[in-house]
């Protein structure tokens, strides 16, 4: 690829992106998105040029996982040392937190050298996307008073509302996959709630998912069983997302329904938008007799849901019988990583590699959230880099 022609192409974009954390995908501008998915194709088409786009000579990049995580975790601490920056990861466990300590007094205490904080909270239904704004008001109170030379920057690596690092990672690949984001205008993108052996996964996939592909003109089929679904507000944004981009959203309870002639499908399990609900109460309140009880009741429910798995004769309903199969992994592998689960096993291990490529965007997209946070004319930077022509490795 031509690093300076895609360069050229984002030197008139206004993205507003400058200084402002990545929460939602729905609260920047389409603008926004695709300057954000540029600079991440420019920043991978160096490294595989061997061009080095390191912009700090130091720096720090705070991560905050509350939830367990591989392919995040480990995008965060390569798309930090992709631009330079050293990686700290914040055991809350060994920090005075336990202690009392308040956000606002730890978001200062970690901050004095950090240039970003990237925060997985997706557990609380109501709370993560919340904690990420407190952290950041007290950023802001930080900086404006003189404790913080900078105010670090927010990324959010996973909330109970959003995945925004995962979804624009999904978006970029099929960008790869199509051949530009026009292309994907009318193509219809299936999120569908698959079958698992566990509860409690986060709603913040799928609506991602619903909440940025709706931006794009695409024809999106939310499918899930009666009583599965998402955050209604979010729904709504999707149903409105869809018809300012001259796309189409419904919502069906059928998977066989959901795929027929569908040119993408993003099986996926999640909890139901009620239970996180009833989940999170029992959280917030430690009753892990009433959590037991809880996650017994979705088992048995979800077992009445098992021909709910993405398998050849579904595939079969599919546009040419053969659409693109996306998922955020880990899958659930029926007859691989579990007895029955959200996919059949010969079916996943045809696409597996494409996931591979799918999650490899990942790193590319929160260096470029992180790029576009730092400067506020990213493309007279990336100019500089290339001009500077530093290798990555080698003499």
């Amino acid at each position: 690829m031509d690093i300076q022609k895609l360069i050229d192409q984002i030197e008139q974009i206004n993205s507003g992106l400058y200084q402002k954390d990545f929460l939602l995908t729905w609260e920047k501008s389409e603008s926004a998105l695709r300057r954000v998915l540029q600079v991440a194709e420019i920043l991978r088409e160096m490294r595989l040029q061997n061009i080095s786009p390191k912009v700090y000579d130091s720096g720090l990049a705070v991560s905050i996982f509350r939830d367990n995580s591989t392919r995040t975790r480990f995008s965060y601490a390569s798309a930090a040392n992709l631009l330079g920056m050293e990686v700290q990861d914040m055991d809350e466990e060994k920090s005075q937190i336990a202690h009392g300590e308040t956000v606002r007094e730890t978001a200062n205490m970690i901050s004095f050298l950090t240039d970003f904080i990237g925060i997985r909270d997706d557990m609380y239904l109501g709370e993560g996307n919340k904690y990420m704004r407190e952290v950041g008001a007290a950023l802001d109170e930080g900086f404006e008073k003189g404790v913080l030379p900078s105010r670090p920057g927010i990324v959010n690596l996973q909330c109970d509302m959003d995945h925004p690092t995962q979804s624009m990672a999904d978006l970029l690949h099929l960008k790869q996959q199509f051949g530009s984001l026009e292309e994907l205008r009318g193509k219809k993108i299936v999120m569908s709630w698959a079958y698992s052996p566990s509860y409690g996964k986060p709603l913040s996939v799928p609506q991602g998912i619903i909440g940025l592909m709706s931006r794009f003109g695409m024809d999106i089929t939310l499918a899930h069983p009666e009583g599965y679904g998402l955050i209604p507000e979010i729904v709504d944004i999707a149903k409105n997302n869809a018809r300012n981009s001259n796309g189409s959203f419904k919502i069906v309870h059928s998977m066989e329904e959901a795929v027929k002639d569908a040119d993408i499908v993003y099986p996926k399990s999640w909890a139901p938008f009620h239970i996180m609900q009833q989940r999170t109460e029992l959280l917030k309140t430690g009753n892990k007799a009433g959590l037991d009880a809880l996650e017994q009741t979705c088992l048995a429910e979800n077992s009445k849901f098992k021909d709910w798995e993405y398998n050849d004769a579904m595939k079969k309903l599919t546009k040419s019988q053969d659409a693109l199969y996306m998922h955020c992994l880990p899958a659930d592998i029926s007859g691989v990583s579990c007895k029955e689960g959200e996919v059949n096993g010969a079916v996943f291990e045809k696409y597996r590699i494409k996931t591979y490529h799918e999650a490899g965007f990942k790193p590319y997209i929160i260096a470029a959230m992180m790029f576009t946070n730092k400067f506020e004319h990213p493309a007279q930077i990336l100019k500089k880099i290339l001009e500077r022509g530093t290798k990555r490795f080698g003499l």
